[in-house]
């Protein structure tokens, strides 16, 4: 239902996009599938995009945040490309997020909020990528990570201070207020609206010219649509892989180096308790008692607050070191002392009152050195192969460097070198529909289609256990294909633009008619067209809308007209027109007590708290200033897209 208030109530929500670039860097290692960084062609990866008060987001910022998104994106569609996500508004999307995190930093600075090196610390410590084998942070692998990937710690813990910092401000001003029955009634009311009337669809390939277009023409299309027929940059990639067996056979650790180990990480074998709790933050003390006497009314903590239009928050398992980063040291020494299944009392911090429930407590025994001998063994053989790669695939790097081929490296370390056919930097095979590269390559591309040609380079595909030499041959640059070879497709294309110009005109034409009485029916009989069907007839209510899930253009459209009118609408890719007709609103009905009433005012609430956190997102960008660069913006675009010079 949120997404139905958004959508048909048309709300301008930014805090959607704000929060998904909080920790931009902790996301994409938390998905163990960081994008390589490499080198930014095309654009120095230095020349700025935005700058936002003092703070400056450059061109590979950007470049990054957006190849970060395209992944994102594939996991829902995973044919999509990066010229289709940017035509879909990706850059000003990704951007966006980017300016309002940065900004929401600056402003908090500006106001002297800080996030401390222990909370960034504690946030490092949380992403799963950053941990050995014992489930616990391990600095080696955190450190070897960055290098893989050519990020800075300093990047790092940039980043998180700044997605801190920016959820710092948002988590009070977003407290989701609780609206008036009678505004819940009111836009439940809505949802109950019952519209009825039709659309008619006008395809443009009802209209297309069947003739050839002359010679001019053609042209003329051609050179106006040019960009529809710009073919992508093509390389072929050859590749080898490589795992374990290569290192060969290492030596067991000693126990001299099992002990030395067990001492230096004594703490790690310690007596320790671990808590999982269920959390609410309240703005006021008086909420906060408010909530804790309805639980101890009977309420459950998560109904309490659902009915106030918040919502609780599971957290651990986590020690009380952990917990007290997250919160504060008074805090966590009251939820650390509160018994299994209790609600502890209201406790205050600068980000609000906490009500905590302790839900389950984890504690263990401390562990002798016999207990955890084979364990400590089993990391430190897995540290040396990683060390035993790590100088393996170092001096492959070298051998590269002073000149060695693709071909020389793979036949010293016995391997066989595969080539792809010519691929897109999206991993398509160019000239098939749906065939791709292998998954192998998946995170080599990116630099595949940075590097130069005959200038091979050593990828870690995973970490510690599969490594890929790879280069790049028969480059073929990003261009429009000539006329000649695509000469039936501009032809369809031509055909296609032109029908949806006569499609419009028929629009023009069914709403003169109706505005003189006809009935749509009788409007769209009148063009004596084969190929356009009869207009589709329409009877929803807004929840029937809602429950469709991607609500058609059409039909928006429909639900924001007012009785008694037409309009009408282009449809996407110039596939025609639509002709839509609204002849009766019903008003809904909604008895009181009904429970949609109480399902409208939680989401409305949710929604109300989102404009508030929205419209201090926008303030606070105006009190620090903003200012975007458009060349360098374009210049990210034109090498994503394969269009740069």
């Amino acid at each position: 239902m949120l997404t139905l208030f958004r959508n048909v109530f048309k709300s301008k929500l930014g805090l959607a996009l704000t929060l998904v670039f909080l920790a931009v860097v902790a996301f994409a290692f938390a998905s163990s599938d960081v994008a390589n960084t490499g080198v930014f062609g095309g654009v120095s990866g230095g020349d700025r995009v935005a700058v936002v008060g003092s703070e400056r987001i450059d061109a590979s910022e950007l470049s990054n945040a957006l190849t970060n998104a395209l992944d994102n994106a594939r996991q829902t569609d995973p044919t999509i490309t990066m010229p289709a996500m940017i035509a879909q508004g990706g850059v000003d999307s990704v951007l966006n997020g980017l300016i309002q995190r940065t900004a929401l930093a600056e402003y908090a600075r500006k106001h002297g909020m800080r996030a401390g090196k222990r909370l960034v610390d504690s946030e490092i410590a949380q992403i799963p990528a950053f941990r050995g084998l014992d489930g616990k942070f391990d600095r080696n692998a955190f450190l070897s990570l960055l290098a893989q990937r050519g990020i800075t710690e300093s990047a790092v813990r940039q980043d998180i201070e700044t997605g801190l910092l920016a959820r710092q401000l948002l988590a009070p001003v977003s407290f989701a207020p609780v609206m008036p029955e009678s505004i819940g009634k009111r836009y439940a009311t809505l949802l109950r609206e019952q519209r009825q009337g039709a659309i008619a669809v006008l395809p443009s390939a009802a209209y297309a010219p069947q003739g050839q277009p002359t010679d001019a023409q053609l042209q003329a299309f051609y050179k106006q649509a040019s960009s529809r027929f710009i073919r992508p940059e093509r390389r072929v990639i050859r590749y080898a892989s490589f795992g374990p067996e290569v290192v060969g056979d290492l030596p067991p650790p000693t126990e001299a180096q099992i002990t030395e180990r067990y001492n230096r990480d004594k703490a790690n074998y310690a007596a320790t308790e671990r808590r999982r709790f269920t959390q609410l933050v309240v703005p006021t003390q008086d909420a906060a008692n408010a909530i804790l006497a309805e639980v101890r009314g009977g309420k459950s903590l998560d109904t309490a607050a659902r009915e106030k239009g918040l919502a609780t928050a599971s957290v651990g398992p986590i020690n009380q070191s952990d917990f007290a980063n997250s919160t504060s040291a008074a805090v966590a020494q009251a939820a650390f002392a509160a018994a299994q299944g209790s609600l502890m009392q209201p406790a205050s911090t600068p980000l609000g009152w906490y009500l905590i429930r302790v839900d389950a407590i984890d504690r263990q025994a401390a562990r002798s050195l016999d207990q955890v001998r084979a364990e400590i063994a089993k990391t430190l053989a897995e540290e040396q192969r990683r060390a035993a790669f790590a100088d393996l695939t170092a001096r492959l790097e070298d051998e590269f460097d002073k000149g060695s081929s693709l071909s020389d490296v793979a036949k010293e370390l016995k391997l066989q070198v595969t080539s792809t056919r010519p691929a897109t930097a999206e991993g398509r095979i160019y000239g098939t529909e749906s065939e791709t590269v292998p998954a192998i390559l998946q995170r080599a591309l990116a630099p595949a289609f940075e590097m130069r040609e005959g200038e091979p380079q050593v990828a870690e595909v995973v970490p510690g256990e599969t490594f890929l030499l790879f280069d790049v041959s028969d480059i073929t640059p990003s261009a429009v294909a000539p006329l000649a070879e695509i000469r039936d497709d501009v032809i369809e294309a031509w055909r296609r633009s032109e029908g949806a110009k006569a499609a419009k005109g028929a629009a023009d034409r069914i709403i003169e008619r109706l505005s003189k009485g006809a009935t749509l029916a009788a409007a769209v009989a009148a063009e004596k067209k084969p190929g356009v069907p009869a207009p589709e007839t329409v009877n929803l209510n807004r929840e029937q809308l809602a429950s469709q899930g991607q609500v058609p253009p059409s039909l928006a459209l429909f639900f924001s007209m007012a009785q008694g009118t037409e309009k009408k609408l282009e449809a996407p890719a110039e596939a025609g027109w639509y002709v839509v007709r609204l002849d009766k609103v019903e008003p809904g009905k909604v008895e009181a007590g009904d429970p949609l009433i109480a399902s409208t005012l939680r989401q409305l609430g949710m929604v109300t708290g989102e404009e508030y956190a929205a419209q201090f997102v926008s303030a606070a960008q105006g009190e620090v200033g903003v200012k975007r660069n458009e060349n360098a913006i374009k210049a990210v675009v034109a090498q994503l897209t394969g269009q740069a010079n």
